[in-house]
Parts: C-alpha cells; structure tokens; sequence
C-alpha cells in the first residue's frame, strides 16, 4: 500500500556523527524531522545549514522523551501514516527505515502499532558487544514485562521504532528522559496495541552514554526505572498479570 513515511531523530551534541547519519538517512527517506534538544557543541547551527530536512529546536535540554514526544506530535499534526525513530549517535541502520516501515503495513495481516527494533532477536556478522550493565537491565526489565503482560519481547529499549501513526495520539508522554520506553509500553499494553519486534544489527560505539546524575550508576538507574514501571502500571491501572500475547 502507499503511505506517508516520517523518519524522525531525537539529538543533543550529536555534531560528531551528524553529517554521516543524515546522510546515510536521507538514501532511504525523502520526509526527515530533527528534533533538537537543547543541543549546544554547535549541532544546532549545524541543521540550520542542512537542505532538505525539517528542524524542531528546543529551546533547553528536556531528555530523550521530549524529543520523541516531538516528534510524535509532529507526525500526527501533518498527516503521516507511519513516523520511523532512529538515534543520531550511529549505532543504528538507515537502510532498514523502508523495511521497518512496510512492516507495519503488511499485505497478508492487519496493521502493526508498533514495530520496534530488537538488537537480540537475530545475530547479524557485524554485532557487537554491548555493555554488560545496559545489557543486564535490558534483559530484566524486558524479562518483567513479558511476566507481567504476556508479551515476547527481547529488547525494551530500542529507540529503532516504526509506529502507526494513527495510534501515536493514545499516548500521553510525561516521562521525558531515558525511562520513556517503560511509560510507552504500559500504555501500549493498556491501550491493547498490536506490537511486534523486528531484527536490527546490535552495533554498539565506545562512547558512553550519560544518564543523567545519579542515573548513571546502574543500580540507581534500575531502581528509578522500577520506579517508573510502579507508577506508571497505577496511572494506566494496568497491573502485573493483565497478559495479552502480541505475535
């Protein structure tokens, strides 16, 4: 079928890796978005210089969250039918956007709300190793959702995403920094989404990612994302044991 693509990157001080991903990006998608935020090692002046791409600017730092939710409104507000998230730090591949896409439109099923990359689902010859506390947390928390609501994930925190776009207005972004995926898929289980994973390279660079404070040590940063799932589970009253296999 014929649709409305929006490929979307959420960035902050990405100046280093901006030019080659853009690039690599712009060979698979012709409508791109760039949500800035906040950034401030010249990333800005940067995508003022960059033809062909749409630019959202924040005007401070507001976390990897707002960035999506962004992008989310973005999507939504000019009438795509399905918006593509791909980090700008490298670790993702521009040339699965299309197929990543497509799946979300498939000719033989009904439409998938979510089409989320997974960096565990299949080894790819160019997979890395990835740090062995995010890949610890990962597997906990993806291990406490699949309990809790019966689903079959193997990666919960991929930011490599294809939504429907038509879907994007159920959710209520709050959670603006790092812990947003966990907001995401308490909704999308309480709003009975139909989610399913699709294989991405697992392709990790040397640089470290900060957190944020206190989050960056990983036992405080696992207790906050309990924390998250607790509250969130009350908001949406979706609790532990409410199962809903998804494919």
């Amino acid at each position: 079928m014929s649709y409305r693509l929006l490929t979307a990157l959420p960035v902050f001080n990405e100046v280093s890796h901006l030019n080659e991903v853009l690039n690599e990006v712009q060979r698979y998608c012709d409508d791109i978005l760039v949500v800035d935020d906040g950034s401030s090692d010249g990333t800005s002046e940067l995508l003022d210089q960059i033809e062909g791409i749409q630019v959202i600017h924040h005007s401070e730092n507001q976390g990897y969250g707002a960035g999506l939710r962004s992008a989310f409104d973005f999507a939504v507000h000019h009438g795509y039918d399905v918006l593509v998230t791909i980090d700008c730090d490298g670790q993702h591949a521009p040339r699965l956007i299309p197929e990543m896409a497509a799946a979300v439109f498939p000719e033989d099923d009904l439409p998938w709300d979510i089409v989320s990359g997974s960096r565990y689902l299949e080894v790819f010859d160019a997979n890395s190793l990835p740090p062995e506390e995010r890949r610890a947390i990962n597997m906990t928390i993806t291990k406490q959702l699949n309990d809790c609501f019966g689903l079959n994930l193997t990666d919960s925190f991929c930011g490599f995403k294809a939504y429907r776009v038509e879907s994007l207005p159920k959710f209520e972004v709050t959670e603006l920094g790092y812990a947003m995926p966990l907001q995401f898929w308490i909704q999308a289980i309480g709003h009975d989404l139909r989610i399913r994973e699709f294989p991405v390279p697992l392709i990790y660079l040397e640089e470290e990612r900060s957190f944020g404070g206190s989050l960056d040590d990983s036992e405080q940063r696992m207790s906050y994302y309990q924390q998250i799932l607790k509250r969130e589970m009350e908001s949406q009253n979706v609790p532990c044991g409410t199962g809903r296999p998804t494919n």
